[in-house]
């Protein structure tokens, strides 16, 4: 008995809950697309959708269609309908082509840091080289340790979690001093509920701490149990996942990259 028991609660610490894939089912609208209660079809909310689905291994096949038809206008938009539309077994050698087309001497896809962590991440789902981006990525590394949104911006824990991916996804190995410091950086943001802010100085949130934990499972790194269980306990009944313990908003765009955290399936 005592076992069984402790078995329940390391299963509760790291494997989705069945609900959460569920209740991101249930957003689902009648023409494919996924949208926030209240709210209509939504692109980007809907690769999301099928992110979080996909790795609690039930992509939604029928959002294909929805996605295959709506723009793409930033480069970011452009590269998550990639992975989503990957996640989905679907052709994306157009809108990859598109991508490599963006991309700047010196390495940078779009405008943005962020923008360029994305091209990365969608690049290397398709089997394409970073090339030149993951040294434009390298180079962008804050003195902190972490990586901004834009160029010559502030450290965030999302962006270095999601730069920490790309950078891994690019062949950069989890030993290298740049990924090294870049834990280091999330590390130290770790709040003592366990859970992780967007910046210092602020509260723990749910997508955070899934940014956080995908970060340290990509490098190699145990992300810790206090990661797991400040999520597990933003649960509601209904299946999906409040933002952080105060507000429960976005509840799709959220549960969706916090069922992507508790598969312990890093991005890409």
């Amino acid at each position: 008995m005592k076992v069984a028991a402790v078995l329940l609660v390391a299963l509760v610490l790291v494997a989705p809950a069945a609900g959460s894939s569920q209740y991101l089912l249930s957003r689902q609208q009648p023409d494919g697309g996924f949208a926030e209660p209240g709210g209509q079809s939504d692109p980007s909310l809907t690769a999301w959708a099928v992110l979080g689905l996909a790795a609690t291994g039930r992509p939604p096949s029928s959002a294909a269609q929805y996605l295959d038809g709506k723009p793409a206008p930033q480069a970011t938009d452009l590269a998550l309908r990639i992975l989503a539309l990957r996640a989905l077994g679907e052709d994306t050698r157009a809108l990859v082509q598109r991508l490599e087309g963006i991309r700047r001497a010196d390495g940078r896809i779009g405008p943005l840091v962020n923008s360029t962590i994305w091209g990365v991440l969608a690049l290397r789902a398709t089997g394409r080289p970073a090339g030149t981006s993951a040294r434009y990525l390298l180079r962008q590394q804050r003195p902190s340790g972490g990586w901004s949104w834009s160029p010559r911006g502030l450290a965030d824990s999302n962006d270095t979690a999601a730069a920490v991916q790309a950078l891994r996804a690019a062949g950069v190995s989890p030993k290298a001093r740049p990924l090294q410091r870049a834990l280091r950086y999330l590390r130290k943001m770790q709040r003592r509920d366990g859970g992780f802010p967007l910046v210092p100085g602020r509260g723990s949130d749910a997508q955070s701490t899934a940014w956080a934990i995908q970060a340290f499972m990509a490098a190699g790194a145990p992300p810790g149990r206090a990661a797991f269980r400040y999520l597990t306990g933003l649960r509601r009944p209904d299946g999906s996942y409040r933002y952080s313990r105060r507000y429960a908003i976005t509840p799709v765009w959220v549960t969706a990259q916090v069922d992507m955290a508790l598969a312990r399936k890093p991005l890409p």
